[in-house]
């Protein structure tokens, strides 16, 4: 009979009395035999994972387990144990009931009952790049803090992390992100250099000083703007809480990549930062530069094109609610021009504004917090709106209006039918007479 350990996190997380989801298993032999052992047994698919090689995983369909099957490296458990990361990560238990104890070498069971991260020595960041940037996301994940032997050796491990490919670099920074502790997982990433070797645009926010209306450099900003997203998504409710919950991409949902969108919304600050004659600092034109250093972030992360899309609109219409705080009351042609400016991220883009100016304390920031809440309140249900029926139809087709207004079908075409849309929603066009007359009119006065 081929032997078998559980190892790893299953173990981990037994003792911290988690739910258990994802269990390793070591093999004394071929690991595909054991995976279609249980496979048949749970009756659930098996197939190989193309980024561990000789490794194979098992689905449990009817409880949600993920079971991955590995060769042992080494002649023992023992030794295979200490070639993992971390000592937590180190204990194993034998699966075929002879051994009912925790084969524990490295000390796992007490650092896990002292809620310690330490690594298994600098070889265990030599063999694998990335394993530095997962102390990080264990103490976002776990609550844990690393020791001081720990806290040094990744440091100096740090810079190595950018060798590791961006999809597992990115794995990890997504699980990171939507840790419980991700503010405590951030600040110590940034402290041990890890935030400078995986997002250097993050890293370059430290000390970018701000205008009077700012209590925080860009950095601090950036990560205040995070806290009061993950808050204002935990406060959702109705159409906005079963919104935020869809599916995006990239194994993340809308309210999820959210976050993504306030870590990097303001990372072009540093490239656009100057001082007015009169002393005031401005980022003119952030929002555009930081549309395309995210493309570049996500292109080198190896995200999919819907969240780099997703997470660039972001960026690029941060601002756009806050400059329209000064125009209310609004129209229904304004707010017809909001939505369709910051399609298709309309409602998100609405959620991180309100983090932004919440996470901006200086100057008069109470009245201005107030004012931009109120419009965000009036334009989210218009936002949400939209999402559901998209944008306005006219009550006649293209071409019968071109033909019925005497336009060629070209530029002046397209401007006409941009021009009645907003009729459109504004509630100006009745039926198809109303929108061929105000097409009319608008050949010969074209709005300027």
């Amino acid at each position: 009979m081929t032997r078998a350990w559980t190892v790893g996190g299953a173990l981990r997380d037994e003792l911290l009395g988690r739910e258990v989801t994802d269990i390793d298993i070591t093999v004394e032999g071929d690991p595909e035999s054991a995976a279609r052992a249980i496979a048949a047994e749970l009756h659930g698919p098996v197939f190989r994972l193309s980024e561990a090689f000789g490794a194979w995983r098992v689905v449990d369909r009817a409880s949600g387990r993920i079971y991955d099957f590995a060769p042992l490296q080494g002649a023992t458990i023992e030794e295979d144990l200490r070639k993992r990361d971390f000592t937590i990560n180190a204990m194993a238990r034998d699966r075929g009931g002879v051994e009912v104890d925790l084969i524990d070498p490295l000390g796992g069971r007490a650092d896990v009952a002292s809620r310690t991260l330490r690594v298994i020595g600098p070889e265990a960041y030599e063999s694998d790049p990335l394993r530095p940037l997962r102390l990080a996301r264990f103490a976002a994940e776990l609550g844990f803090e690393p020791d001081a032997e720990t806290e040094r050796l990744t440091a100096a491990a740090a810079p190595r992390v950018a060798e590791a490919s961006g999809e597992r670099i990115f794995a990890e920074l997504r699980r990171l992100v939507l840790a419980p502790g991700v503010a405590r997982g951030l600040a110590l990433a940034d402290r041990l250099g890890l935030v400078r070797a995986v997002l250097p645009e993050l890293a370059a926010l430290h000390d970018v000083e701000q205008s009077h209306y700012h209590h925080k450099d860009v950095y601090g900003h950036t990560l205040e703007v995070l806290e009061h997203v993950i808050e204002l998504e935990a406060e959702a409710g109705g159409d906005l809480r079963e919104l935020l919950d869809e599916p995006l991409a990239d194994e993340l949902t809308r309210g999820e990549a959210l976050r993504f969108g306030a870590l990097l919304h303001d990372i072009g600050k540093p490239a656009t930062h100057d001082v007015r004659a009169d002393g005031r600092v401005t980022f003119l034109g952030h929002d555009r530069m930081g549309e395309e250093m995210v493309r570049a972030i996500c292109r080198r992360l190896r995200t999919s094109e819907r969240l780099s899309r997703f997470v660039e609109g972001l960026t690029r219409h941060h601002l756009v609610l806050g400059f329209l705080v000064h125009e209310r009351p609004l129209d229904r042609r304004a707010v017809y021009r909001y939505l369709t400016r910051t399609h298709p991220v309309e409602v998100e883009v609405t959620l991180l504004s309100c983090a932004d100016r919440l996470a901006t304390r200086g100057k008069n920031a109470e009245r201005a917090i107030d004012a931009h809440l109120e419009l965000a309140q009036e334009l989210m249900p218009a936002a949400l709106e939209w999402r559901r029926t998209g944008p306005p139809k006219l009550p006649i087709r293209g071409d019968e209006l071109a033909r019925e207004a005497g336009i060629e079908p070209g530029p002046e075409l397209g401007r006409v039918l941009a021009e009645l849309r907003e009729a459109a929603y504004a509630g100006e066009i009745g039926g198809p007479e109303d929108a061929i007359e105000l097409a009319r009119r608008l050949r010969h006065n074209p709005v300027p």
